[in-house]
């Protein structure tokens, strides 16, 4: 198992305060909308955009943060594009749904972007993460190998079988 460490040295944990002796600190609502829109944060956030990446629930939050990129792009063709309100609803919903496929497809390469943002190495979002949750993959390897790993049971072997029938003698 690799263990992630900051500059400093300290290990790198998700949920923990990832930066040693450093505080995580939150940022305010307009370095959040400005980190939102794909913005690099002041230094002092670099561990809350680590936490960010790599806590519990770091694909809500990169949904939420897609959200909020294309909320004033959807406001505006509500508001502009002519036609019947069902038809504009219909189509905003649509290219809506098209883009936040296309966030989650390249998810985890925006997400080690961010991370680079932040000075930490890329790959550094990944492991943290992995390494947060080891145990749990251990456990599940464990769990599939003994459900699915287990030995055949013992197969007639072609001794077992009479001549020219291909069936298991009778005895």
């Amino acid at each position: 198992m690799s263990v992630v460490t900051e500059p400093s040295g300290e290990p790198m944990v998700a949920g923990e305060n990832v930066g040693g002796d450093v505080p995580v600190r939150r940022p305010d609502p307009v370095h959040w909308l400005w980190y939102a829109v794909g913005g690099r944060l002041p230094r002092r956030y670099r561990t809350w955009v680590l936490h960010d990446l790599t806590c519990r629930t770091w694909i809500l939050r990169h949904f939420a943060r897609a959200l909020v990129q294309v909320a004033p792009v959807v406001a505006v063709l509500l508001a502009v594009v002519p036609g019947s309100p069902a038809i504009r609803i219909a189509a905003v919903t649509a290219g809506l749904l098209l883009g936040l496929l296309y966030s989650g497809a390249y998810l985890y390469e925006i997400v080690e972007h961010r991370v680079s943002q932040a000075g930490y190495p890329v790959g550094t979002a990944q492991a943290v993460r992995d390494d947060a949750n080891a145990e749990v993959r251990e456990a599940e390897a464990e769990r599939y190998a003994q459900n699915w790993r287990q030995p055949a049971p013992d197969q007639p072997t072609p001794a077992d079988h009479h001549p020219g029938t291909g069936r298991p003698d009778q005895e």
